[in-house]
């Protein structure tokens, strides 16, 4: 009886959740399909009445499909600059017993200490003083910056984990150490590289205060500003505007679909003994 009643708080509990987190992103999906006049006659919360594909097609008619590309990029090279060069400092903090490896590390992890927005007028300065504004590369440089704390705080426990009698047989072999880090260390680390991978996408994708700062052209600017502009230019359009924002979540959404497991693998390094 009381595994069953356990049961029963449990997805109770966990039903509760779904609703709360899940409820809005379902409104959004509804109101991505409603016309403006249908929701302007007072349908808010029903379903819509016809599918209506017309809030897409405006979406995509603007520079929206720009924006998209640009935190694409944007997005994708912060996120594997910040797992090559965190894989690599972990792995020489975890595995080449390196004298001050404990200091390194903790001075890796004060950088999780300090509020990522109260760097942003020194990162301005510098970033005008290389001539990095309004590039994409001004804005990249930050957000690996900002990425490389969780992700050699993450995996350097995930690296601390793995046996070291891999690592010696390898050496046995005649491995090198870059060859142990390339062929064995990074493959059994994809746990790891998931959860930082899905942490440092979320972050770059949503950041919005770094890219109005450094970026100035229509071009060059990344998806949070072009939902900006685009709510701008279509305020009394809501489900316009939901729908771009719809689309904005998707990718994030997608990805952790498919990393899940690997995530939640990645959380728990660390947690067990093995």
């Amino acid at each position: 009886m009381k595994k069953l009643m356990d049961k029963v708080g449990f997805y109770g509990v966990a039903g509760l959740y779904l609703v709360l987190f899940g409820f809005p992103f379902v409104i959004t999906i509804v109101m991505s399909f409603k016309s403006q006049m249908e929701f302007l006659g007072g349908n808010f919360w029903g379903f819509p009445s016809t599918l209506f594909f017309g809030n897409f097609a405006r979406v995509f008619a603007s520079n929206f499909p720009r924006y998209f590309a640009n935190s694409v990029f944007v997005t994708a090279l912060s996120v594997t600059i910040s797992i090559l060069a965190g894989s690599l400092a972990s792995y020489a903090i975890a595995r080449l017993k390196l004298k001050y490896a404990p200091y390194l590390l903790l001075f890796f992890m004060v950088g999780m200490m300090i509020p990522v927005h109260t760097t942003l007028v020194p990162i301005y300065q510098l970033t005008k003083a290389f001539g990095l504004i309004d590039s994409h590369w001004g804005l990249i440089l930050p957000f690996v910056n900002f990425s490389l704390p969780i992700a050699i705080y993450i995996m350097t426990s995930f690296f601390r984990e793995i046996s070291i009698s891999i690592q010696e047989s390898a050496i046995i072999d005649g491995a090198s150490p870059f060859t142990i880090y390339w062929k064995i260390m990074l493959p059994l680390s994809t746990p790891a590289i998931s959860t930082v991978a899905i942490y440092n996408f979320l972050t770059c994708w949503n950041e919005f205060i770094y890219s109005m700062t450094l970026l100035n052209t229509e071009r060059k600017k990344t998806l949070p500003l072009g939902i900006r502009e685009f709510f701008g230019s279509e305020t009394v359009n809501i489900p316009a505007v939901l729908t771009a924002i719809l689309i904005a979540s998707l990718p994030i959404i997608i990805f952790y679909i498919f990393a899940q497991e690997k995530v939640v693998n990645g959380l728990s390094a660390g947690a067990i003994k093995g």
